[in-house]
């Protein structure tokens, strides 16, 4: 699809790589890449979780290379934001797990990309920040709002608003990664984790992640109903069965997907 993201499936793992060196910034192609990547992945019944990861030492992804925008031509800025805000929402609604390994810089769209998953992992120099004022602009690929949900809004004021630039163990404690690992370690973490999810039904896994992010939509009491509607429909699948067949039989389950 692009030769500036590299995809890897082992076993019920997914691995995509930002590879559009110095800096792994997005790109038209890449963008639109990851989008395809994305949906090709929710059809591979076997593909249960996905990792996103930078490649090198220093960057995760810088974000948008500001050349685009140099000569404020509003239809490139269009275009970029469509691109943009597809590629992340197609990766927020993957229907299995996504973890974001951040290997180094997460800058604006660098970091909006780590937010649309569903957890991170970032190694202990990595650097966060959603900088798009400083240059006249704003983040425009769900950054507003993921982050505003993760941290709050006053850590998201402080990041957006003021600037502001922080390291991993403030990252950690505002809630905006869920682990801190030591340098070159986040895919490996990121593996390990995704690894867990093939204990998993995958149809769970899916059922459960819609009802987490309702959540973010409506009202506890608007979400509840839901939640018992898709309780009900795992009945429909097969892993439903297989699942409490194997816990009743005391073997490890074998999951279709389906």
């Amino acid at each position: 699809m692009s030769d500036l993201l590299k995809l890897n499936i082992e076993g019920h793992v997914a691995t995509i790589t930002i590879a559009n060196p110095p800096a792994n910034t997005w790109t038209y192609e890449s963008l639109s890449a990851l989008t395809l990547m994305v949906e090709e992945l929710n059809a591979n019944k076997a593909v249960y979780a996905l990792i996103i990861t930078g490649e090198g030492e220093k960057f995760f992804s810088a974000g948008a290379d500001l050349n685009l925008f140099a000569d404020g031509d509003k239809g490139v800025a269009s275009d970029m934001s469509r691109v943009f805000g597809k590629a992340f929402e197609t990766l927020r609604d993957f229907q299995g797990v996504s973890i974001a390994a951040i290997n180094g810089y997460a800058m604006g769209g660098g970091l909006e990309v780590a937010l649309a998953c569903d957890i991170r992992i970032c190694e202990e120099q990595a650097q966060m920040a959603l900088p798009e004022a400083k240059v006249g602009l704003l983040p425009c690929a769900g950054g507003t709002q993921n982050l505003s949900w993760l941290v709050g809004e006053g850590w998201a004021k402080r990041m957006i608003l003021c600037g502001e630039r922080i390291g991993s163990a403030k990252a950690l404690e505002i809630g905006l990664v869920e682990e801190v690992v030591a340098q070159g370690g986040a895919l490996a973490s990121a593996q390990a984790l995704a690894e867990q999810t093939a204990q998993q039904s995958p149809s769970s896994i899916t059922a459960c992640k819609q009802l987490i992010q309702a959540g973010r939509d409506g009202s506890i009491n608007a979400a509840l109903p839901y939640e018992r509607e898709l309780f009900v429909g795992l009945f429909d699948t097969k892993d439903q069965k297989e699942g409490v067949n194997a816990f009743l039989e005391k073997r490890k389950p074998v999951w279709v997907n389906e």
